[in-house]
């Protein structure tokens, strides 16, 4: 393992003088050119001209032009329902293999077609971001140790022509040979559907492992990293694993996480983000001085992006009819944007769901600032995750505690709104000072926060819960696994409902 670790160092090394500076606007030019060469013949393809728009001079404004903006139900009602049933050559060329089975935040599972060329994409990209580790200045060693890769089960469902499963899963069930040596924890483990079991194996076997990176969502490491403490009795996790440096994250933002994760370690870690949906891997972050990511511009996805305002964006957190849409080259640094994603799985100008702001437009980096349903705008707030997350550790700093999970709504009292919010935390301190100090932070980093707060949101009110209740209450409403992440903000009437399972609970 040791001459294979400096092998890989050295062609990691080597590769960082052999590949040349990208250009994402030419690179975005050329993805959707080969997009629509490849589709041109489908059903897709031929109801909206992609023949004649590949003739056109400019390829992108007559793309944009002529095919409509989607998102899942639209995409779903209108073309992959056919892709279930068995049809071929909808959307993509070919026939179907992979179905995605998103399970986010959304109340209804989705089926997300992954064809052969994007999983092809994602072993491209997943390379990419080996090679990239030169960055961070990584001893060979670090090449000789093991990756502890926690997603959702490999056991993928089979159906009549198709196998189903969260993209994590697609992704493990497709990873190359050679690779299967570092790969933990295993195939035999990572097919145990329970996620309980599956933790429960992991701990069993991690003295048998020497671990170097872990790859996982945040709030699903911590619970693992805590059973195999709790397993082995440990202080922390560096006493089983003590050559653990590295952690990819993904899935939601890290930085909520960092201060519990922290105290289950001898020392910090380095944390590279990632950026995988179920539609494709789409960014990872190249530089450990940022905590942005770079946006995949040449491996199987066109991007898009919608100025995040009421002019383009309408309550239901949806792409309104003739909205200001523009291609990458068009951009803004600083700007929050609705994300549009065309992609070799035959997904179309497709609202993934996600708002990105562009922080380094030549090195196409972003980040991701929160949900399109995400946005707290009831009575004119506009307020983002990303500027909840940021008060959240005002309220960590504060009172020295630690606050992983939250949900807030705006609600109706008494024909008065107030925003309400549920925080874990590991201390309890007084409810209304810790209201007081979050509403004021609010206020400090949001104009429209702070106007709201003169007119029609009467008030603020937090409730402080063990992060366990959280936990609890995504099992309960199996919402456990992998990939899956707690909302951030909800409507009012699923709201109530978390407020009862809660006071059940409590």
């Amino acid at each position: 393992m040791a001459v294979i670790g400096e092998l890989i160092k050295k062609a990691i090394d080597l590769s960082g003088y052999i590949m040349s500076d990208p250009d994402p606007v030419k690179e975005q030019r050329d993805i959707l050119k080969m997009l629509l060469e490849k589709a041109k013949f489908t059903a897709f393809g031929k109801k909206y001209n992609f023949k004649e728009i590949l003739e056109s001079e400019d390829i992108i404004s007559s793309f944009q032009t002529n095919v409509p903006v989607h998102d899942y139900d639209k995409m779903n009602a209108d073309w992959w329902h056919y892709l279930l049933e068995g049809h071929q050559n909808v959307t993509w060329p070919g026939g179907q293999k992979y179905f995605a089975l998103s399970s986010g935040t959304t109340s209804h599972s989705k089926h997300i077609p992954v064809t052969d060329d994007m999983v092809e994409a994602i072993r491209k990209s997943g390379i990419q971001e080996i090679m990239n580790l030169k960055a961070f200045d990584l001893s060979s060693n670090f090449f000789e140790k093991q990756i502890l890769m926690l997603g959702s089960s490999t056991n993928l469902i089979e159906k009549d022509d198709h196998l189903e499963g969260e993209i994590s899963g697609i992704s493990a069930s497709n990873i190359p040979s050679w690779f299967g040596g570092y790969y933990k924890p295993g195939r035999e483990i990572a097919d145990i559907k329970d996620w309980d079991e599956r933790v429960k194996k992991i701990a069993e076997q991690a003295a048998d492992w020497d671990i170097g990176c872990l790859s996982g969502i945040p709030a699903w490491i911590e619970l693992m990293l805590k059973e195999i403490i709790k397993y082995h009795k440990l202080d922390n996790i560096h006493q089983i694993w003590p050559n653990l440096q590295v952690y990819t994250t993904g899935g939601v933002a890290f930085e909520p996480y960092r201060k519990s994760l922290e105290k289950l370690l001898a020392h910090p870690l380095i944390y590279i983000d990632t950026y995988l949906a179920s539609e494709g891997f789409i960014a990872i972050q190249k530089r450990p001085e940022t905590s942005s990511m770079a946006l995949f511009t040449n491996s199987g996805i066109f991007f898009e992006f919608v100025p995040m305002d009421g002019e383009n964006i309408d309550d239901d957190g949806l792409v309104k009819e003739g909205a200001k849409i523009l291609p990458f080259e068009e951009t803004q640094e600083n700007e929050n944007y609705v994300l549009l994603i065309s992609t070799v799985s035959g997904a179309w100008r497709y609202m993934i769901g996600d708002t990105v702001m562009i922080t380094d437009k030549s090195r196409a980096e972003i980040k991701i600032t929160g949900r399109t349903k995400h946005y707290l705008n009831v009575v004119g707030e506009q307020l983002s995750v990303n500027q909840m997350n940021d008060a959240i550790r005002i309220l960590e700093k504060d009172y020295d505690v630690v606050m992983t999970e939250f949900i807030a709504a705006a609600i109706n009292r008494d024909n008065e709104f107030i925003l309400k919010w549920y925080i874990s935390s590991d201390k309890f301190p007084d409810c209304a000072l810790v209201s007081e100090t979050l509403d004021n932070a609010l206020q400090n980093s949001n104009k429209n926060y702070k106007v709201a707060r003169g007119k029609a949101l009467k008030g603020i009110e937090v409730v402080l819960i063990p992060e366990s209740t959280f936990h609890k209450w995504s099992e309960a409403t199996k919402k456990l696994g992998g990939q899956v992440k707690i909302p951030r903000v909800m409507k009012e009437e699923d709201f109530f409902e978390f407020e009862a399972f809660v006071n059940s609970n409590s």
